[in-house]
């Protein structure tokens, strides 16, 4: 059982700018922030991001990427458009991925720290 996901940021506050309204769409809401994290959840902090620990500075890892679940394919859209308008860039638009499953719909992006971020739904619509 995941507690939780953390992300590294090198600038929390552009991160928040990119987050906060993504995430608000799927239901998760800013439970705690300072100058070195922004902790998101619906009660207890489900993901998290964070400035790395050790003082180096924050880098997307290669294959990783965090994937959030969508109640439809109307809000896997919503999810991709908002990231873009927030700052994010797209690293695969919204579509199904037959490759994964035939009602696998998702839409990737990228956070302005290089993360890769996935919103999918299974919805037919």
């Amino acid at each position: 059982m995941i507690h939780h996901v953390s992300l590294g940021t090198n600038d929390v506050a552009r991160a928040r700018a990119f987050y906060d309204p993504l995430l608000s769409l799927l239901g998760l809401r800013l439970i705690k922030a300072d100058e070195k994290s922004a902790d998101y959840g619906t009660g207890d902090v489900l993901f998290s991001l964070e400035t790395p620990v050790d003082g180096r500075p924050a880098s997307p890892g290669n294959g990783v990427h965090v994937a959030f679940l969508a109640r439809d394919r109307a809000m896997v859209q919503a999810f991709h458009d908002t990231g873009l308008a927030h700052g994010g860039t797209s690293d695969g638009e919204p579509g199904v991925r037959p490759e994964y499953d035939d009602n696998y719909y998702a839409a990737f992006l990228r956070d302005p720290d290089g993360n890769k971020v996935e919103t999918v739904t299974f919805a037919a619509k």
